[in-house]
């Protein structure tokens, strides 16, 4: 479905933002804000959710900007207590891609982009914070999501990114939101009873495996080859090169288990 370039963009609402997120989250909506990671962060309580209706320096993986034209996408960071111990804490990123990925209808581009036809969608970035709390320090997840909802071709800062209303879904941005908060919380009470249960349903929706990647490690280096899988605690398991006709267990053996890195998809799946 073509996108109508005079379609007018209405304006974020906040009563309609909190009727639509329900009684366990509370909403703050900013008409423009710089960063809504920051300001959760700079004073972060548990369940509260920030949205700007515009923002204009948000802040992605590996330090990127992300900035999102009036009224065209849907961003906001809600803070969350994964209530898990700390080896559990990695999955929390893969929560939130999978929540959204189940929401739009798309694919997970390890560790939590999330893919509509193979182009990026939604950008996620979640930050560990502590607040103190009964003489202790508790950590509380600040979990920043920025979904492409009405932009046109031209209003999208890469080729390979798209938008909700160019793969065809006209989406009103308030249910959307109520939407993606309830697979949140529900897929962060899923990690909090069972974490392999989590793994197992992200491993069914991440478009990374099964495909030859690069993988851009935080040390500045490079690692290609083929993915795998991934591991219950949520790593990449990226293989050496191998004839395509090899046995794949030997292959799985000697992957190597990535913990974060930028993936490139060097070709399509299968």
């Amino acid at each position: 479905m073509p996108v109508n370039d005079a379609t007018p963009r209405a304006p974020l609402d906040q009563a309609a933002l909190q009727a639509a997120a329900g009684p366990h989250w509370t909403v703050r909506l900013h008409e423009t804000a710089a960063s809504t990671n920051v300001l959760a962060a700079a004073a972060p309580e548990r369940n509260l959710v920030v949205v700007a209706d515009h923002q204009t320096a948000g802040r992605g993986r590996l330090g990127r900007e992300w900035f999102t034209p009036r009224g065209a996408a849907l961003t906001f960071s809600a803070v969350v207590d994964p209530v898990v111990a700390d080896e559990w804490w990695p999955l929390v990123p893969l929560v939130a891609g999978y929540a959204v990925a189940r929401v739009v209808g798309g694919s997970v581009k390890w560790p939590n982009d999330v893919l509509l036809d193979d182009r990026k969608v939604c950008g996620i970035l979640v930050e560990r914070v502590s607040v103190r709390a009964h003489g202790v320090d508790m950590p509380l997840a600040v979990v920043g999501i920025g979904l492409n909802v009405d932009q046109r071709a031209d209003e999208l800062p890469v080729e390979t990114a798209t938008s909700l209303a160019l793969a065809g879904a006209r989406t009103d941005r308030t249910e959307l939101f109520g939407r993606v908060l309830g697979e949140l919380r529900r897929w962060l009470g899923v990690l909090m009873a069972e974490p392999t249960t989590f793994v197992a349903g992200f491993r069914a929706h991440c478009d990374t495996v099964d495909r030859d990647v690069r993988v851009e490690l935080p040390d500045g280096s490079v690692l290609e080859g083929r993915a795998v899988g991934v591991d219950n605690h949520g790593r990449l398991l990226v293989a050496p090169p191998r004839a395509s006709t090899g046995p794949p267990e030997p292959a799985r053996l000697e992957a190597r288990a990535i913990a974060a890195g930028d993936v490139v998809h060097v070709r399509s799946a299968g």
